[in-house]
């Protein structure tokens, strides 16, 4: 059976570093067997269908291939469309009445113990909110990402160590629901 998958790539392609020229990452997942393969935007999210394997295995094959290939190491999520779509189905938030600046999701690599959300003042951040879903964290920034000091609480070790992280604001989130959709 061929599903298809997004592959979320943490940290390539801001601040001209660590470049990941699109083109060359789509020849990387053909030369590993993969088909219909595409990209979005420059900061790391390609599509691709695969007949074999799983999220994790294909995640741990795509982070081993990007480094061989590139030289240096990245952090790489593999999530399928029925994934991607329950983040979007689960969304805590009104999605629909915000803009995409103003609504993030965090992915993680597993899912995330509550208890590490536990120490966070989330009152002393208002309007700024969080939920936690199926290994996502939404987040709701009125004022965008670059300014939230809830975000900056949320990306600290005490939260993330030991998974990966990597958030995506919401156009695209909802942009890769749509480019898996077989």
């Amino acid at each position: 059976m061929v599903t298809t998958y997004a592959a979320l790539l943490r940290g390539i392609n801001v601040g001209g570093g660590r470049k990941v020229p699109m083109a060359e990452l789509r020849t990387l997942l053909e030369g590993l067997g993969h088909t219909a393969v595409r990209t979005y935007l420059q900061s790391g999210q390609a599509v691709f269908t695969a007949a074999r394997g799983d999220e994790d295995s294909l995640a741990a094959e795509l982070t081993e291939a990007v480094e061989e290939h590139f030289g240096f190491p990245v952090d790489i999520i593999v999530r399928d469309h029925a994934y991607l779509r329950s983040v979007v189905d689960a969304c805590p938030f009104p999605a629909e009445r915000l803009e995409g600046r103003q609504l993030h999701a965090t992915y993680f690599s597993a899912p995330l113990d509550p208890e590490r959300l536990a120490g966070l003042d989330a009152e002393a951040h208002r309007p700024e909110e969080f939920r936690l879903g199926d290994r996502v964290l939404y987040l709701y920034v009125p004022d965008g990402l670059g300014r939230s000091k809830l975000a900056e609480q949320l990306a600290r070790p005490r939260v993330t160590r030991g998974v990966i992280a990597t958030t995506r604001n919401w156009n695209t989130v909802v942009k890769l629901v749509e480019l898996t959709r077989a």
